[in-house]
């Protein structure tokens, strides 16, 4: 996906998501890479104690490699968007695994704190994004209906992770010391790499191929005909030629489409974002070291980050499923601010848990609440700006949150050192994170539901929340109908040509009295409004 047309320069128009078969191994590679990129960052906090020992290090320093892995994560989105647009999601995550392995192996060399920077965390950071943000471009493409529960499995893959690398780091550091840890574990990232070789394309390009291949065949029945024939032949290669002509000005597809900036809601979803960030991730990457301090074995701290990743692995799929209700669906920004609540409150109820058991029953809701934030994040962004547009959105979002990765965790680590204080930390990123759970939803309420005074289309009734591809699968079944007409014997031929013309006579009274229309026999999914496939899936707002 994302290259461009090799005739004329552009993408052809989009196929439908078919919401299974293929898509399920694409989820799969999702899955795979959503865990590595989410729970890598967490993980690695395992080390910590035992790189502040070999460098003479403090909290802050340490902390400072999650955050950089981040940081590359969300802050090299726009490169990413550019890249996936101008080379394809496959090249790019193939590329990304290889950058990802080499980080660590080289971080597992590492003297010096810098070299870990520049190795575990500006390297494997970097390959990460190259994965995680084509991934997720992939699954939009490969499902609509059954989006939000293909979302919720997706980043299940994070808690799956957390609660299997996090321990297996505490194993690893036994045995065999931080390097070889890091060694090993730049091994395991090379599964990346098989995780973008199963990220397929959908074919954009074949409904156009049956379209001349049917041309042809209408070419040859029509021959015997006479007249007629010809003058239908004529007819289908001037509709044709009249499209081609429509579209070159179209040349040249953006590599980042700033234009969503104009969408409220997208300006809403980005504040709340970068709100969100600042205290999110702060409580899992500080909590094993929280553990160790207040005389928890290091075996036990590491487990408590397996309860929030187990945990997590239910509520994820859970809440994706929720969200995918037809009731649910359409106010999912509202589900998606009650879970950042949920989160922050629990932050904020939890600050005093000073013993083993508070902190496992920290873990617990914050694994729910956690879930839920991870499940909602990018099937609210994709319901704003549509499909078309996120690969866009998604670069741009990610980079604005960068900011705040790399203020959170290390702010927290040096109030950390200053304080010697666990307390304030988890009351400052609990009113952070409940701060952007209100602003989304108030903002939502106030800026947007306001101005949905218009009545909604007529076009579409049908109910189902959003669905990108609602009006395409229309369009698809028109022209599959006209495209099993067209098959007919010669003898009937002139019926088709005639209900052809018909019908592009009717499409013109409906738009602005233009002659031709689109062909409904071309087998393309063609869209309203004088064929504008992007005008189709756009959205204004929630």
């Amino acid at each position: 996906m994302g290259r461009p047309d090799p005739e004329e320069g552009q993408l052809p128009a989009p196929v439908k998501p078919p919401d299974g078969g293929w898509g399920w191994i694409v989820l799969l590679g999702c899955f795979v890479i959503t865990g590595f990129s989410y729970a890598f960052p967490k993980a690695v906090s395992v080390y910590f104690k035992e790189l502040m020992k070999d460098f003479h290090v403090g909290y802050s320093d340490t902390a400072w490699i999650s955050s950089i892995m981040l940081a590359m994560l969300y802050g090299t989105g726009p490169v990413c968007s550019i890249m996936v647009n101008q080379f394809g999601c496959r090249p790019v995550m193939l590329i990304g695994g290889l950058l990802a392995s080499a980080g660590m192996i080289l971080a597992s060399f590492t003297t010096n704190i810098i070299e870990l920077y520049l190795t575990a965390g500006v390297l494997t950071g970097l390959g990460m994004a190259l994965n995680f943000q084509p991934s997720l471009i992939m699954l939009g493409t490969y499902f609509d209906k059954r989006r939000p529960l293909a979302n919720g499995l997706a980043a299940a893959g994070s808690p799956v992770f957390l609660s299997s690398l996090s321990p297996l780091g505490q194993v690893l550091l036994e045995k065999f010391g931080w390097r070889g840890g890091f060694l090993i574990m730049g091994g395991l990232l090379l599964n990346c790499c098989t995780c973008g070789a199963v990220m397929r394309p959908l074919d954009m390009g074949m409904k156009r191929k049956m379209g001349k291949a049917q041309d042809k065949y209408e070419a040859k029945e029509m021959l015997p005909v006479g007249g007629k024939s010809e003058e239908g032949i004529s007819t289908t290669d001037g509709t044709k030629k009249g499209k081609k002509a429509k579209k070159k000005p179209k040349k040249g597809k953006k590599l980042l489409d700033f234009s969503i900036f104009s969408n409220r809601g997208f300006i809403i979803y980005t504040i709340s974002k970068f709100i969100l960030v600042l205290g999110l991730f702060v409580p899992p990457i500080l909590l094993v070291n929280y553990a160790k301090d207040t005389g928890v074995p290091d075996t036990e701290a590491a487990f408590l980050l397996s309860i929030i990743g187990f945990i997590d692995i239910f509520a994820r799929p859970a809440c994706g499923m929720v969200a995918g209700l037809k009731w649910v669906r359409p106010h999912v920004a509202y589900l998606f601010s009650f879970s950042m609540l949920f989160n922050g409150l629990t932050d904020i109820c939890s600050a005093r848990a000073s013993n083993y058991t508070g902190l496992v029953i920290f873990c617990v809701f914050f694994g729910i609440s956690y879930g839920m934030v991870g499940a909602l994040q990018f099937e609210v962004l994709m319901a704003i700006v549509g499909s078309q547009k996120f690969s866009s959105a998604i670069g741009l979002v990610l980079l604005i949150e960068a900011f705040a990765v790399l203020i959170g965790p290390p702010s927290a680590g040096r109030l950390v050192d200053a304080l010697k204080n666990y307390e304030v930390i988890f009351y400052l990123a609990g009113s952070e994170v409940v701060l952007s759970a209100l602003f989304l939803g108030v903002a939502s309420y106030c800026c947007l539901n306001r101005g949905k005074k218009e009545p909604p289309p007529e076009n579409n009734p049908s109910a189902g929340g959003g669905s990108d591809t609602e009006e395409a699968e229309s369009d698809v079944q028109e022209a599959e109908e006209h495209s099993s007409d067209n098959h007919q014997p010669a003898h009937s031929t002139d019926n088709a040509v005639v209900a052809t013309n018909e019908e592009a006579n009717h499409v013109a009274e409906e738009q602005s009295g233009e002659g031709g229309g689109c062909p409904a026999g071309d087998g393309e999914v063609l869209a309203r409004d004088g064929c504008n496939a992007d005008q189709m899936v756009e959205r204004d707002s929630f």
